[in-house]
């Protein structure tokens, strides 16, 4: 074979070989393109698999070994079957929330042998259910999530069968009916049941008797409507509420119940629940229900139907009562809270020794009071007292001044006078105790604790000298009291405590008292009064937010904005008829200072050359000159006049001398 030959063959074999190559490449790329786009992967932590919310319609195949917590959630898995798990079956907790799951492969849990948290929520298993077919054991399951899934009565049973370490179910949010006497009877270990939001109207006798660890009950946002014989002593909590329940009877008086919190609100009940006297109930609500008595009787002799030693809290709001009579508190020795707001009570009193000892709050807010008694060693731990809404229009003048402990008090939309020190003789004997104060005020002086007073609405008049004397306030709310007169004094012994004083809407047109005086002072509200000026605060201030929206303030003293100027911070002043050019001091401070305006947009000022008011924003010095040149103007004008006047006088004295002198004899 020749040399060219042998090079020509060499040639032929190379353009062979690089043909099949762009062959190959071709085919590659055709393939490529027809695979389907790659999902965004699923985010793995540790042991943990996230994998919600990527329109997966199975488990990934590669999911890396020893996953312990797998998240399907949010996904379009509708069978689930070994194979949509990638035939995985060591996982500890799966989630498939939110898919459209209407099949399970029966016995697929059986050898999960490790699997203890399970949901199937918000999902289809209603169509599984009309198979009637179980999904077999779930071996080691401990919580289930079976909320959302359209299932009514009965359906439940399917997938409860055979559960036998079972603790926590929600079966929320479905449409149950009823509670049938055998519906737990392959869950023996639940401890916790969520029922919330169904629509149970009838509970068969015996359906939780035979689950002994059940502590937590949910029943709330159904159509129960009577509990006659309740007989779960080991229940720990209870939520009835959003029922439509008139009557609750327990059975067997005497045993001892464990039940801790039972809520009874939102429902139709017209008398008191009725409890067993061997109770250790904690929280008891019973608000928004059509109570018009507790119906109680007897005495720290006798006893009494309601034995509630135990009982923190206490919640009777939105009834139709109209007294509680001092028995129903007799055996309340550990009561925290009481809230009987929004009722129809007329008068409440507290003169049995030692009712009530551990109270801290007390709501008697929106009722009909008139009238209002503490002995003088009762409530000794009160520490919040709500009463606004009542329209009280007399108390005894030193009724606040025998709670010790009392920290907040609210006693707006009422009637009520406020006593000066001047006033009031503190009265130590239990004869003078609870009589009204000939002039019909109450004295806010040496209430020892009390730090919060909202005295809002209540057509108060004046604020008279010393009114706080002794009382450590640090907020103090006096809003709508329309034609309120403030003595200078008023504020006086406040100087180290109020942090927050509120005046607004009292149709004021001055403020008395020099704010600047009380060193602790930070929060101050006068908005929509009818100041036209405030009073000079010649020292420096503490105020950081200052609220002037709605007044009458033409001009502001330039020695006030220098005492503010220093520690404010925010400052609100829309909607007064502020003048332009003679308020460049603050103006200029508003312009260029930290303080914060946020009602910046609504602060306008008056100016002669422009018919609409000028956005303090918009204000430049230019815009005044010609008015600090007439001023200028104006002042040169008096000087010159005035020294014109003295020349005047002066040739008119000389010429009176003159002539005098010409008829000297």
């Amino acid at each position: 074979m020749t040399f060219r030959s042998f090079c020509l063959i060499c040639h032929q074999l190379i353009f062979s070989t690089m043909s099949a190559a762009q062959l190959l490449l071709l085919l590659m790329v055709m393939a490529s393109s027809a695979l389907p786009r790659h999902l965004p992967p699923c985010q793995v932590v540790q042991m943990d698999v996230v994998c919600s919310d990527l329109s997966l319609r199975s488990a990934p195949t590669d999911l890396p070994p020893g996953v312990q917590m797998l998240d399907l959630s949010r996904n379009q898995v509708q069978n689930l079957t070994q194979e949509t798990l990638a035939y995985r079956s060591d996982f500890h907790h799966l989630n498939l929330h939110s898919n459209r799951i209407h099949f399970i492969q029966p016995d697929l849990f059986r050898e999960m042998s490790d699997l203890r948290v399970l949901d199937l929520s918000k999902n289809y298993l209603n169509v599984f259910a009309l198979s009637k077919i179980n999904i077999g054991s779930l071996t080691a399951v401990e919580s289930l999530d079976l909320s959302s899934n359209g299932l009514y009565t009965g359906m439940s049973d399917f997938f409860l069968a055979d559960s036998p370490v079972l603790t926590n179910l929600s079966l929320n949010s479905n449409s149950i009916t009823k509670i049938a006497q055998n519906a737990f009877g392959g869950t023996p270990s639940l401890r916790k049941i969520n029922l919330h939001n169904n629509i149970i109207l009838e509970i068969e006798d015996g359906a939780f008797d035979s689950l002994y660890n059940l502590t937590e009950l949910d029943l709330s946002k159904n159509s129960v409507t009577c509990i006659t014989d309740f007989n779960l002593y080991n229940l720990k909590m209870l939520n009835l509420s959003k029922n439509s329940v008139e009557l609750f009877q327990s059975s067997s008086p005497d045993r001892r119940f464990n039940l801790l919190q039972l809520d009874l609100s939102e429902n139709k009940m017209l008398s008191f629940p009725s409890l067993p006297r061997a109770n250790v109930l904690k929280y008891l609500d019973v608000s928004h229900n059509l109570l018009q008595s507790v119906n109680v009787s007897g005495s720290p002799e006798t006893g009494t139907e309601i034995c509630l030693y135990f009982l923190q809290y206490l919640d009777m709001s939105f009834n139709h009562l109209k007294t509680i009579p001092e028995s129903f508190f007799y055996f309340m020795k550990s009561l925290k809270v009481l809230n009987v707001s929004n009722n129809c009570i007329s008068s409440f009193s507290v003169t049995g020794r030692g009712l009530l000892s551990s109270v801290k709050v007390i709501n008697l807010s929106y009722n009909s009071l008139q009238s209002l008694t503490f002995r003088e060693d009762a409530l000794q731990s009160l520490e919040k007292l709500y009463l606004q809404g009542n329209d009280l229009t007399t108390l005894d003048h030193q009724i606040f001044q025998r709670l010790p402990s009392m920290m907040y008090l609210d006693l707006q939309q009422n009637n009520l006078q406020i006593c000066g020190s001047k006033e009031n003789h503190y009265e130590s004997s239990l004869t003078r105790q609870n009589q009204v104060d000939p002039s019909g005020c109450v004295s806010f002086t040496s209430v020892p604790n009390l730090q919060f007073l909202y005295f809002s609405e209540n057509n108060l008049q004046t604020l008279p000298e010393n009114a706080f004397a002794n009382t450590p306030l640090k907020s103090l709310d006096l809003s709508l009291n329309p034609g309120l007169e403030i003595h200078k004094d008023a504020l006086s012994g406040l100087e180290r405590s109020l942090v927050q004083l509120i005046l607004r809407e009292n149709n004021m047109s001055r403020l008395n008292t020099d704010l600047s005086l009380i060193r602790s002072l930070k929060h101050v509200d006068l908005s929509t009064n009818q100041l036209n000026s405030l009073p000079p605060w010649n020292k420096e201030s503490s105020i950081e937010s200052l609220n002037l929206q709605n007044n009458n303030l033409v001009t502001l003293e330039y020695s006030t904005m220098v005492a503010l100027e220093h520690s404010l911070k925010t400052l609100y002043m829309g909607s007064n008829p502020l003048s332009c050019c003679s308020n460049l001091g603050f103006l200029r401070m508003v312009q260029r200072s930290a303080v914060v305006v946020p009602d910046i947009e609504t602060v306008t000022c008056v100016h002669k050359d422009f018919s609409k008011p000028v956005n303090i924003e918009k204000l430049t010095d230019e815009m005044c000159q010609e008015s600090v040149y007439v001023i200028i103007f104006c002042v040169l004008a008096v000087i010159v006049a005035l020294a014109v006047l003295g020349l005047l006088l002066k040739c008119c004295l000389s010429r009176k001398r003159k002539r005098n002198r010409g008829y000297t004899a």
